[in-house]
């Protein structure tokens, strides 16, 4: 009798439990996954940068520029019919080399302009940039982390190919979720116009970027939250947490990876990046900026961040 009732009363525990957790998988999939207004980033103090860098990100001159030039508006399908949008600059000077930048989380491509200038003005190279699936102007009800973005640009590799020429010679660049992106664009079977991946704040995989911030920003545990929020993702946005690994695509990588990382970032910790670097196949490289918080790197010391992309450009790119 007293062991029905232990068992009875465990039964319903476990039920209890069950319940929270698929409502809790419900929840956090609206929460992150599901596209639109993410109110829970507001005030968050691993967002936090200085005022410096604010100021050049709401109000810096690479906002005007990117306003000024005459972006050429490109439409691509995706592979599971989504209609995504891209704006392509000509260079001044004709060239073969063509930066593709991905934006990062609740981001458009239009940011990349922060970089795009740079490689435009200083350097002569083509720039292309795309809303990612979910963001600006692209189709899409759920953002992708990179896992289903990684095919879509793939596509806008040859799309721009096809646009440009065989002979175009491809820099990925990608800042934060932008930069797990083309991480895991490299371990594809990528075409050989790519030359250099450029990844600025990436994680290693969204299973581990999850895990890390359900505890620190909920003060919950990964398991059973994350592992079934995974569930819902699959069943809804057609990808799970643990498959979408830049960790185990750069495995597979063999084109050369510039990695970029903030020694201050919370928010995406700096480890992650260490720990790609650190099992990347192909030729890597990588640099850390000091007190740089997350996607802070470039505007907390530009020098030196155009210094370290020339530098490893024309070690593996400009020959």
């Amino acid at each position: 009798m007293v062991k029905r009732k232990i068992l009875r009363g465990l039964t319903g525990l476990f039920i209890v439990i069950l319940i929270i957790d698929v409502i809790a998988s419900f929840y956090f999939y609206d929460l992150a996954i599901s596209r639109g207004p993410k109110d829970f980033l507001s005030g968050n103090k691993d967002l936090e940068v200085s005022a410096e860098t604010m100021e050049v990100l709401l109000d810096g001159g690479w906002r005007e520029w990117v306003s000024e030039q005459e972006f050429e508006h490109i439409e691509m399908t995706s592979r599971d019919g989504l209609l995504l949008q891209g704006y392509f600059l000509e260079a001044k000077e004709p060239t073969n080399k063509l930066v593709i930048a991905a934006h990062g989380y609740l981001g458009r491509g239009s940011d990349m302009a922060l970089y795009g200038q740079y490689y435009y003005e200083e350097l002569g190279y083509n720039f292309f940039t795309a809303d990612s699936r979910g963001h600006g102007r692209s189709e899409g009800d759920y953002y992708g982390f990179g896992w289903p973005d990684r095919l879509d640009y793939m596509d806008w590799i040859n799309l721009l190919v096809e646009k440009l020429g065989p002979e175009t010679e491809i820099i990925l660049h990608g800042l934060s979720m932008g930069a797990a992106t083309v991480l895991m664009t490299a371990g594809e079977d990528l075409s050989d116009n790519v030359k250099v991946v450029i990844a600025d704040s990436p994680y290693t995989s969204v299973h581990d970027l999850f895990s890390y911030q359900i505890n620190r920003m909920f003060h919950l545990p990964s398991f059973p939250f994350i592992h079934s929020t995974s569930v819902v993702t699959k069943a809804k946005a057609g990808y799970s947490f643990k498959e979408a690994s830049a960790l185990e695509q750069v495995k597979k990588a063999e084109v050369p990876i510039l990695y970029i990382t903030g020694n201050a970032d919370t928010f995406v910790p700096t480890e992650m990046t260490q720990e790609l670097y650190q099992n990347t196949k192909s030729k890597a490289e990588l640099v850390t900026f000091d007190n740089a918080n997350h996607g802070e790197s470039f505007v907390s010391d530009e020098e030196k961040y155009k210094k370290v992309v020339k530098e490893f450009l024309e070690e593996n790119f400009e020959k």
